[in-house]
Formats: structure tokens, sequence, C-alpha cells
């Protein structure tokens, strides 16, 4: 359960009688343009009798739910708990003279319920901070930055343990996120990190508002979602619509994170005398009765072993069972058909069903009126022969084939340095090949950019890490023809990728590109530039690429690399490896520029050479069955950083 819940709550979306239509509502004071001292006069009337605290982790028992994540202080820097650090807090400023912190943190105590806290990294109160922007990613000042560490350090020493720290907003350095993270650590080290303290400095990725991610990622993460897209806080004049519908709405969900590897955490905020909605308690307890009827199929699960998504539903694994849970479409022909290579179907533990499995193939044969009722979706149950692990969908190369980018099933995680550069990070390529009765070693192809780079190669069961050593490798490298270069601004103020991305049409653009590599920009804007790459003959070639803050190079229409630059770096050069086709090839770059006042975007015909080096596995491994490779890096400050590992070519030998 999050709990937005402090002085905003009492004015419920409402400022001078009229409804505040922008924004979310617990931003009122920005949205409205509230004056400071006008908006502090609000705690003289803040008196939420309603609130009832064992009530609260009452409800989130009965929803489900595991855990309590409270707000002790938003955006607007008024503290939901006793500070010392100023009198701006519900103790000494409201006649209630209460303590939310306190209160939650006694009462999930009292009910084994987990308790963690949400704080902003921005305080529009701190008069050592910079004002309100339209953003709220602002840069943190060094007093700005001692407070939030003195009421962290409140936080963590005053209330008992806290199961996680959901830091939010601000634009921090690396050098402030790491200081912060090294104070939770040092006060509660079991206390998790979330992922909007930004520069990769955390222990589990948060999404975007009400948002998943496209596949599941290797790292923890979390989902946060409003029971409302408009608004976090308590909005007196929202539309709340049908229970049912809402119900059918969160649970899917729910169980879309779970069967993606992720956290589910749901919303409520209570009306500005304490009492919870009634609309969200009624959604969350049919929620609470629906899990305690199926909660096997999400509690303690496994993500699903598939990498592609379903239109009807999710799939969740708890040892040797497998869980479909119907939350999507009724397939049109009634039917479910799933690839289970090595596996046996025991059992459908669900009636009604029809369960046929012919080799590698199970088919479910279901009615309609398993998909009849989606405020209470059906769950099928099907037991295996043994524990399921994750099924490589992808097809086996060829052993003699080069391992890239380009063929490669990439693991995720997520990667920013704030906010609006969260985006989703590579952190490893994976690929299965066969054909060949055994592999003895691996060549390793780079560019001078590697060399110096830590890796870590796996093969089957065997992990060898690698340093690039520079060894310079038989490869010619071909020269590249770069012409009709188009630059353009493109909406958008976020590094994350469109959903509309891959559809682009990137001809459309139109724009002389500028005579230098920089230019005047904005912060927070995309450039997108266009590059026709002509080449004598089909081969190996080195593009010079240069970005500003991030960047992605798309590559006849293949996306390819995607990552952030270093830390306000106003001029990113790098080398790309390519293998391109004979005569025209398309190369797209989105520079992004999310700090400068100078943007960088070009694309050049580069010089350089390739290097190799040759990996002796420790005994030839059997690979005409199908074998596993992995590349990942070693030399990554963040395991949640991007690998940046786009130019390695391998080769079994």
């Amino acid at each position: 359960m999050f709990i937005h819940f402090g002085l905003y709550s009492h004015l419920g979306g409402v400022w001078n009688g009229e409804p505040v239509r922008q924004g979310y509502s617990e931003q009122i004071q920005s949205f409205a343009g509230i004056f400071s001292d006008w908006y502090a006069s609000v705690a003289d009337d803040f008196n939420p009798v309603n609130f009832n605290a064992d009530a609260v982790v009452a409800l989130a028992k009965d929803a489900g739910m595991r855990s309590v994540v409270f707000t002790s202080k938003h955006h607007d820097g008024f503290c939901m708990f006793d500070s010392a650090t100023t009198d701006y807090d519900s103790v000494d400023a409201t006649p209630s003279g209460r303590d939310y912190v306190r209160e939650l943190s006694d009462a999930c105590a009292r009910e084994g319920i987990r308790f963690g806290l949400y704080f902003s990294l921005i305080d529009w109160h701190c008069p050592y901070a910079f004002p309100i922007s339209s953003h709220n990613a602002d840069f943190i000042t060094e007093q700005h930055h001692e407070l939030n560490k003195a009421q962290v350090r409140e936080l963590l020493t005053s209330y008992g343990p806290v199961s996680e720290l959901w830091f939010d907003m601000g634009a921090l350095t690396p050098t402030q996120s790491q200081e912060l993270y090294s104070l939770v650590k040092e006060i509660q080290p079991e206390c998790m990190v979330s992922g909007r303290l930004g520069n990769d400095v955390y222990d589990f990725a948060v999404m975007a508002d009400n948002r998943l991610p496209e596949r599941q990622l290797h790292a923890p993460w979390q989902s946060a979602a409003s029971m409302f897209p408009e608004t976090w806080s308590w909005r007196s004049w929202q539309e709340r619509g049908d229970v049912g519908t809402k119900v059918s709405e969160k649970l899917k969900s729910l169980t879309d994170v779970a069967s993606r590897g992720g956290n589910y955490l749901l919303n409520i905020g209570p009306q500005s005398d304490g009492s919870v909605v009634p609309f969200e308690r009624e959604v969350l307890m049919l929620m609470g009765l629906w899990l305690k009827e199926n909660g096997d199929a999400v509690y303690g699960t496994s993500p699903s072993p598939y990498r592609n998504l379903f239109d009807w539903g999710c799939v969740t694994v708890k040892g040797n069972r497998m869980n479909l849970i119907l939350t999507g479409v009724y397939p049109e022909d009634g039917r479910i058909v799933l690839p289970v290579k090595g596996y046996h179907v025991k059992s459908c533990c669900t009636k009604g069903v029809g369960c046929i499995q012919r080799k590698e193939i199970l088919e479910l044969q279901i009615g309609k009126d398993m998909f009849a009722d989606m405020a209470a979706p059906s769950v099928i149950r099907l037991d295996f022969d043994k524990d399921i692990e994750p099924f490589e969908v992808f097809a086996p190369l060829d052993a003699s084939a080069v391992l890239a980018w380009d063929n490669a099933a990439p693991d995720y995680s997520y990667s920013c340095f704030d906010y609006y550069s969260n985006y989703r990070s590579t952190v490893g390529y994976n690929w299965v090949i066969s054909g060949r009765k055994k592999v003895s070693s691996f060549e390793i192809i780079y560019t001078q950019d590697e060399i110096g780079r830590k890796l870590l190669l796996e093969v089957g069961n065997e992990r060898i890490p690698v340093e690039l050593d520079g060894m310079e490798a038989a490869v010619d490298i071909l020269e590249a023809d770069v012409r009709d270069v188009i630059i353009s601004p493109i909406r958008g103020g976020v590094f994350d990728r469109p959903s509309s991305w891959a559809d682009f049409d990137w001809q459309s653009f139109t724009g002389e590109a500028p005579e230098t590599v920089s230019f005047a920009s904005r912060p927070f804007t995309n450039y997108l530039l266009t590059a026709e790459v002509v080449m004598q003959s089909e081969g190996y070639t080195l593009l010079d690429v240069y970005s500003g803050n991030g960047v992605e190079l798309i590559v006849n229409g293949e996306p390819m690399m995607k990552h952030l630059n270093p830390y306000r770096s106003l001029l990113h050069k790098e080398s790309v490896l390519l293998y391109l086709q004979k005569g025209k090839n398309q190369v797209a770059v989105r520079s992004y520029n999310r700090f400068e006042k100078v943007a960088s975007a070009m694309v050049g015909s580069g010089e350089g050479k390739l290097f190799r080096n040759v990996v002796t596995l420790p005994a030839s491994v059997p690979a005409s069955s199908g074998l596993k490779v992995r590349i990942s890096a070693l030399d990554r400050t963040s395991s949640h950083s991007d690998c940046l590992l786009h130019n390695i070519r391998l080769k079994a030998d």
C-alpha cells in the first residue's frame, strides 16, 4: 500500500473554491501557483481527526498487501513527522499535533506489516532549495542536501525498521546520490533504496508513474500505481466510475507486475478528515477477496518463463506449478498454445479446461465463461513433472555464426540520472548456438574503445572473467561514405523510448545540419539525426557518433544501442562498429540533452582498428544440442548501468 497523505489532502484539489485541474493534486501548491506563505497557512486548519493508522493497516492486510509506504515528506516540504530540522511539520504546525509517521510505524509493527517511507528530494519550503519549477527535477544545493540527509537520519533512527526508502524527484549529482545511499545503509543496512535516488545508486528500479516495463527485467523493480491516473492524493471532485471496472483494472496490473517479476505498490489518498475514500476501500477489499482465493498465483512466485507476452493474460510460476491468469481477451478459437520443451504436464488443477500435450506443445481448450468476470479473473493451474525454468524461445544460431547485438536476446535493467532520464538499459546479451559437436574457445572482436574492459563470458556452466588487452585482429575495416545528414528537435523531454519510436518515419524530418556538432539548446530536449551511409561492399565499418547526455542509435530500422553518457557530458564521442550491407544504409541517432544549454549530435565516418582476444574454455563444451552463451560487464559501477557491449562480436571455435 502506498499512502499519499499530507497538507495537500486538506485542500482536496481545490483552491479558492475552484478545482485545480492541471497536474496531480498533491502538487497543488505548484499547479495553482500558491504563494509559499499562503500554502503554509493551510497547516493552521489541518486536523484530520478520522485518520486511524490501525484501521489503515488493517485495510492493507485485508487487501492482501504485505507492506505500507507512507509519504513522510512530499514536494511541498511539509513533514508528517516530528522533525528537529524545522517546525514545518505535523506536530509543531497543526492543531492535531500528531506524528503520522510514528502512528503508522507503530501500527505496522503491531500487525507484522513492513513499513516503508516516501521522501521527496525536492522541497518547496526550504529556503536553500531551488524554487518551484515545471518539472520537479531541480538540482539540489549543498545546503538542501544537508537538510535531506538530516531528515533521512531522523526517519531511520526514530521509527523502527524501515523496509524501503522511496526517494522521489530532484536531480542529484552522483556524489549526492551515493552519500544518501551510504547514509541509509549505514543506519539500516536492510532498508532498500528506490531507483529515483538517481545515478544508478539503488537497490530496486522504479518505473515511471503507472507504468510497467515492456518485458521482464533482470533486476528487482517496482511499479507504483495510483487509483486514478490523474492524481495520487485525494481529489474531492474526482470521477471514480464503477468499482468492478477499477478492481479488474488493478488486478490486471497486479498480476502483470507479478508475471514480469516486479513488486506492485498501489496507492490510496485519504480524505481531508483522514478517512479512507469509500470507493478505494471497496476496491481494495474486493482485491483482497480475490487474493484470498488466488494468492498462490501471485505471492512468492517467479515471473513467467516466457519472454513474450500473451493477449489472453499472464503467467507466473512456483516450483513445478505454472499459473495462467486470464486477465486479457478470450482467444478467438478458445485455445491457448504454449511451448513446453523438456517438460511434461502431470495434471491440470482447474476444472473445465481441456489439456492436451503433443511432444513440446501444450494445448488448452477453454470456455468463454472463464473470461466472464474480469473483476475476479480465472486462474488455470498446471502441474509439471519438474520445477519450471525459463524457456529460451529464441531460435538457436549455427555455431559458426558471429554473435552480436542484432542476433542476441538482451537482459534488461533500468538506468537513470533522474526521473526524466530513466530508461531500460541493456545489462547482458544471450545466445544459444548449436550445430557443432564441441566448442573449445571463443574469439572476441572489439574496437579501441573497449580496450581495458573487464567482461564476464558465460558458456554453459562456465563463468570466465575476461580483460580485453588490445591484440590486433585480422579483420578489414571498410570506409563508409556518410551523406545527407539531417537533424531536427523532436517532441518529448524524457529519454525513455516512446511506444511509437519503432514506427517513426525517419525520412520525414527536415532541416539543415549544423556546421558544428554542438548548438544552442534547452534542457529536456531530444534531437533526431538521420544519415545515409553508403558502402562500396558489404562488411565492417566504424562510425564516429557524437551526442550529449544520452544517445540512441538505430541502424536500418533496428535499435542497436541506447545509453546515458557520463554525467553532464557536453560532447561525447564514441566509435561504433557496424556490419552494413552494400549500397545505402540508414543510420539514425537520437541525442538526448537532459541538463545543458548546449546540445551535441553528429555522425561521421570513423577511423581505427579492430582488436581481438581468444578465450580458451577450461574444457571443451558440447554444443550439438544447444549451448547457452552470455556476455556481461564486470567493470560497471552499478549493475543497472548499460553494459556498453554493442561493439562486441563473439565467434565460437
